[in-house]
C-alpha cells in the first residue's frame, strides 16, 4: 500500500473493511485469473503480443488465451474522462452546467456513481431530471463524439479509444447514480420522470432501493444485516421511519436489543433531518451489498411483481 496514491489507499481500505467472508473457491478463481494476468503482462512486455499470444496459447490452451488477452486488453485501456476523476465533483458540476444536458449526461455516466451523484446534484434542478432521462435511454456513443467532448473539457488530452463504442448510462446507471442522491433531489427528480416518462419511471424505481424498501427483504436478510449496523445508525434511522419499517426491523431483533434501541430512540432527543439520511444510506448500502452477493433477498421492490423465489 506505500507504493499507492491516496485515492487508491482509501478505497483499497474502504472495499477491505466490507469485504466480509470470502468463499475459497471464489478466493481461487480470483487467485488464479491475477496469476494468469501477471504472466500474460510479462509476455506481452517480453516480447510483444504476438509473442504473449503464442505462449499463452502453450500454457493455457487458444480458448484461455484469447479470454487472458481479452481481459488484459481491457484492464490496459484508459476510461473515458478519466482527468476528471480526481477533480472536485463540486467544481466539475459548477463547470459542466451551462453545457446542453446531452453531454453533461455524456460525462456523467462515464464516472463512478458517488461522484456522478455529487455533480448531478450540484446542477440546476430543472437540469437535473433531463440529464437523468438522458442516461437512462444512452446506450452506446460513438468514439469521435466521447474525444469532442474531451477536448472541450481537456484540450490537451489524448483521445481514449482508437476504436469501438464506448457503453454507458442505461437505466441501471441511473438507479445506482439516485440511490446515492440526497433523499430530497431524488424525489425532486422522481417525481419530474415521472410526469415526463411514467414508465421510465417505474422501471428505474424497480431497480432502487431505499430504506422504505427495508419491508420488502426477507426476514433472515434483515437479521444478517443487523448484524452489521451499529445500533447508533439504527436507532437514527428509525427515529424518522414509517410504523411499517419499524415493525419490520424489531420483528427481526431479540427482546433485549429491541428494548435497547426504542431507549436510545426515546433519550435521543431532537435530531437533523440530514443526519438521519445518513443513517438511513448506511443502512441502505449494507443490504445493497448483501443483496449483490446473495446473502439476502428483495422481493417485490418498487411495486413490482415479486421476484421468482427458486427452491
Amino acid at each position: 500500500m506505500a507504493h499507492l496514491s491516496d485515492e487508491e489507499v482509501d478505497q483499497l481500505t474502504l472495499d477491505l473493511s466490507s469485504l466480509g467472508t470470502v468463499d475459497t473457491e471464489l478466493k481461487s478463481s480470483v487467485l488464479d485469473q491475477f496469476y494468469e494476468m501477471a504472466v500474460a503482462k510479462r509476455y506481452v512486455a517480453q516480447g510483444g503480443i504476438d509473442m504473449a499470444k503464442n505462449l499463452l496459447e502453450k500454457s493455457f490452451g487458444s480458448e484461455r488465451a484469447f479470454e487472458i488477452l481479452n481481459r488484459l486488453q481491457t484492464s490496459l485501456q484508459e476510461v473515458p474522462f478519466q482527468f476528471l476523476k480526481r477533480a472536485d465533483p463540486g467544481q466539475i458540476a459548477t463547470f459542466i452546467q451551462e453545457e446542453h444536458p446531452q453531454t453533461i449526461a455524456l460525462i456523467v455516466a462515464h464516472l463512478q456513481p458517488q461522484m456522478s451523484a455529487i455533480i448531478l446534484s450540484g446542477l440546476p434542478q430543472d437540469v437535473q431530471s433531463d440529464v437523468i432521462m438522458r442516461i437512462a435511454m444512452m446506450d452506446r456513443t460513438a468514439p469521435e463524439i466521447v474525444r469532442e467532448v474531451e477536448r472541450v473539457l481537456e484540450r490537451k488530452m489524448a483521445s481514449i479509444f482508437s476504436q469501438g463504442f464506448t457503453f454507458a448510462g442505461g437505466v441501471k446507471d441511473v438507479a445506482e447514480i439516485l440511490n446515492r442522491v440526497e433523499r430530497a433531489t431524488e424525489k425532486s427528480i422522481m417525481a419530474d420522470l415521472e410526469e415526463r416518462d411514467p414508465e421510465l419511471a417505474d422501471e428505474i424505481a424497480r431497480l432502487m432501493f431505499t430504506f422504505d424498501d427495508i419491508i420488502y427483504v426477507d426476514d433472515g436478510g434483515i437479521q444478517k444485516a443487523l448484524r452489521e449496523i451499529e445500533s447508533k445508525d439504527l436507532a437514527l434511522a428509525l427515529k424518522a421511519s414509517s410504523e411499517e419499517v419499524g415493525e419490520k426491523v424489531y420483528r427481526n431483533m431479540s427482546e433485549r436489543a429491541r428494548e435497547m434501541i426504542k431507549e436510545e430512540i426515546e433519550f435521543m432527543g431532537p435530531v437533523r433531518m440530514k443526519n438521519v439520511e445518513e443513517a438511513q444510506q448506511k443502512i441502505v448500502a449494507v443490504i445493497r451489498r448483501l443483496e449483490e452477493s446473495g446473502e439476502l433477498i428483495v422481493s417485490g421492490r418498487g411495486g413490482g411483481e415479486a421476484d421468482e423465489i427458486l427452491v
